[in-house]
């Protein structure tokens, strides 16, 4: 019989892993409030409910009769996927530990509690007690959401000027109304944000790219993720190898996961996030083009329960990149306009703003227009054009 997959949201760069879906020949489930996204028009069917509603969905799965379940780069919707496929016993990963993973304060807890290497930080419900905490912290601190993903809410602050326009921001992008005070880190290097795949407890795929960003609009929110990465090798074993750890205290056995962390100026490796799921941003689709490695086909086939024993690490092929194509100013969209220099190595692109619509600069993932992948003939052109892409790709606003 033909395998019923529910999958949890439909943006533009969920529909990756919901056409990966529906290519294996499965029966293709969209959920979430939003009947306009994108994802739905490649669905068997759609229903329009909320993906953090965890028992309105699982009532729905149990109608439905599904034989799996997937939330592909989102971390709020995470949650609800582990919990249904729990309560179903279809594959997951235990619910308790997607939900540590998922939010910043119980996630940076959990790395305390078990000698993770974490900056001076907290979490805070009150205004009024993370004012203090930050007027007796190092600064720069950077306050954050603890529970939303995208640099959504994210702002480094050095003065308690700053520090109330920064909380009001977490506070209008958290879910729980929570938000978290942390030391800021300074990096050296690249900050890394990729992909890696679990199968039977043991990372078969590590791929971590190069995180990349227009400085112009925000110093958090990335526009580019490219593969390979330049970071020395040294600096990857020692995050695999806290990875490894986090991955076996927590029983993760299986799935996508999106990876960040950075080296910062006393060469330690600090874990920021591991989100239980893919990245988004396209990230997988930039790793398939530079290795020919599907990881959302195989996240897919693991949520049914399929073999996925043949997945294993792949040479780069060549180097490649994903882009969130963004405004640098607000205005209304009139067009995009691509250098010819740039064009040869664009292989996918989609927008998802039309002309006449309203924009905004971008500052956090809410804000991107669109994404390609691009191909490159060497890692050094490649980062050397992803970080000058304003030069290459102009978005016309007026």
């Amino acid at each position: 019989m033909q395998k019923r997959i529910m999958m949890l949201g439909g943006n533009l760069v969920q529909c990756t892993a919901i056409k990966a879906a529906k290519a294996l020949g499965y029966y293709v489930i969209t959920v979430d409030y939003l009947p306009e996204n994108p994802g739905h028009k490649f669905a068997d069917e759609y229903h329009n409910i909320s993906t953090i509603d965890k028992e309105a969905v699982l009532e729905l799965a149990r109608t439905l009769n599904i034989d799996g379940i997937l939330s592909y780069a989102s971390d709020v919707s995470a949650p609800t996927a582990a919990y249904v496929a729990e309560a179903l016993g279809l594959p997951t990963n235990p619910y308790e530990s997607v939900n540590i993973m998922t939010h910043k304060d119980l996630f940076r807890k959990f790395l305390r509690e078990n000698g993770f290497p974490m900056p001076e930080g907290a979490s805070f419900g009150n205004k009024a007690e993370a004012l203090e905490f930050f007027r007796q912290t190092k600064k720069p601190v950077m306050v954050k959401p603890i529970d939303s993903s995208g640099s959504k809410g994210a702002n480094k602050v050095y003065t308690e000027e700053e520090f109330d326009a920064a909380w009001e921001e977490a506070m209008h992008y958290s879910i729980s109304k929570n938000a978290i005070v942390e030391r800021f880190l300074v990096r050296t290097g690249y900050q890394i944000d990729g992909d890696a795949f679990v199968n039977n407890g043991e990372i078969v795929f590590w791929g971590i790219c190069d995180q990349h960003h227009d400085d112009t609009c925000s110093l958090y929110a990335p526009d580019g993720h490219s593969y390979p990465p330049t970071q020395l090798q040294k600096y990857q074993d020692n995050a695999r190898a806290q990875i490894e750890k986090l991955l076996k205290l927590l029983g993760m056995h299986m799935g996508g996961y999106n990876i960040e962390y950075i080296v910062d100026e006393n060469d330690e490796v600090y874990l920021l996030e591991i989100g239980p799921r893919n990245g988004g941003n396209w990230i997988a689709d930039a790793i398939k083009a530079s290795t020919d490695f599907d990881m959302p086909s195989y996240v897919v086939k693991q949520a049914v329960g399929e073999d996925v024993s043949d997945a294993r690490q792949m040479e780069v092929i060549r180097p490649a990149s994903s882009y969130v194509i963004h405004a640098t100013e607000d205005g209304i969209f009139k067009g995009i306009d691509i250098d010819p220099v740039l064009k040869p190595h664009i292989t996918a692109m989609e927008l998802s703003v039309q002309p006449g619509e309203e924009v905004h600069k971008f500052r956090n993932a809410s804000f991107g227009l669109g994404m390609m992948v691009l191909t490159f003939d060497s890692t050094e052109q490649m980062c050397d054009m992803i970080d000058n892409m304003n030069d290459y790709l102009h978005i016309i606003v007026e």
